[in-house]
């Protein structure tokens, strides 16, 4: 709703709500009188109006280096700048501060090729490309028999190490290969007629209703979606940001979709280390910013509506040389939900340092 966002992006930008001259599927979709979501984004659009999604705007964090390294790094460790001294992550604390209530092997998993930093610290993570890859290496053809029988050999052979950490990471390997036996992921189907996108992000949502839905006593889930750096060719109505945003968009609505009332009981954050200039630039496309969006989706949330400080986007009011300035602390929304939607009171060992008081995002 700002004159300004059309003056800065004479190209990129996305046509009003009310632009008559544009059809309707290239238009924003208002959320109020200020904000409106890419049409892209649209099958978020009735989660929103059901109050199961908020959206924070202008939030990030103190590090102004505009390095997605240093940016990502100080937000997956749970603090201000990346200069900190604190080297675990901010789940890694969490886990550590709370009580490990099911006993489960699957408390905390990573959908990555690595741990992340945010659960760095943390003896309860484990780390997958996919459920169906964790599995023993045994022939096809071979039945549940042999299957149970090679475990029970495994177990009795590890029971003997001389070395307690090696004891230790086989019987945890083998508490989780029993954990999965429950989710059966090569025969999961979604519920509700929910249609996952085939990509990182949708195959990575899907296994995480799985889990959810098998009930092996998962807390935190962790995904990645890289592609944002929209340097070049980031496109309007079309083009490499529809993309993205058409991702997120179909595997957010899909996971909501596929979990039905369950998702009252989950809370997804959907979050970005830094976002774009504010100004176009002359490759058709946005140079790193300070200010982004986050998400958040779920039980618990005050949705349906945007949650913002918003200061505007003329030259005077961003922040040199020429970005969205953070007004909402990052910690501001996560402290609340670990306080609110985790049940975790010791919000200072999470956020060492952090003295904000939330935004009233959670129930």
């Amino acid at each position: 709703g700002e004159d300004a966002y059309y003056r800065q992006r004479p190209t990129l930008a996305i046509p009003a709500p009310s632009d008559r001259r544009r059809p309707v599927a290239e238009r924003a979709i208002a959320l109020d009188d200020m904000f409106a979501l890419h049409p892209a984004l649209q099958p978020l659009y009735p989660l929103y109006q059901e109050g199961l999604l908020a959206v924070v705007h202008a939030c990030g964090s103190a590090e102004r280096s505009r390095s997605h390294f240093e940016a990502m790094s100080a937000m997956e460790r749970g603090v201000a700048e990346a200069k900190a001294s604190i080297h675990s992550g901010w789940i890694a604390r969490h886990l550590a501060s709370t009580a490990y209530r099911s006993g489960s092997p699957l408390r905390a998993v990573a959908f990555s090729n690595v741990l992340p930093q945010s659960l760095r610290g943390s003896t309860d993570a484990v780390v997958l490309q996919a459920l169906t890859d964790f599995r023993l290496a045994l022939p096809k053809e071979a039945g549940v028999t042999r299957v149970e029988e090679l475990r029970r050999t495994l177990s009795q052979l590890y029971a003997g190490a001389n070395r307690q950490g090696v004891q230790q990471a086989a019987q945890d390997t083998l508490q989780v290969l029993q954990a999965l036996q429950r989710v059966d992921p090569a025969h999961y189907r979604p519920a509700h007629g929910a249609v996952y996108p085939n990509s990182d992000l949708g195959r990575g949502l899907l296994q995480v209703a799985a889990l959810l839905k098998a009930e092996v006593g998962l807390e935190v889930a962790c995904l990645d979606r890289g592609g944002w750096d929209t340097h070049v060719a980031q496109g309007s109505t079309t083009g490499w940001m529809v993309g993205n945003l058409t991702d997120l968009a179909n595997s957010l609505a899909a996971f909501a979709r596929d979990l039905g009332e369950r998702m009252r009981q989950v809370t997804l954050v959907a979050m970005t280390e830094f976002g774009r200039r504010v100004r176009e630039n002359s490759a058709l496309g946005t140079d790193h910013g300070r200010a982004s969006v986050m998400l958040v989706l779920g039980g618990g949330v005050r949705g349906g509506r945007v949650y913002a400080r918003w200061r505007g986007l003329e030259p005077h009011q961003l922040e040199e040389p020429g970005d969205l300035r953070v007004t909402i602390d990052y910690r501001e929304v996560l402290a609340e939900l670990v306080l609110k939607r985790l049940g975790n009171p010791h919000v200072a060992q999470v956020f060492p340092g952090f003295a904000g008081k939330g935004i009233g995002i959670a129930r």
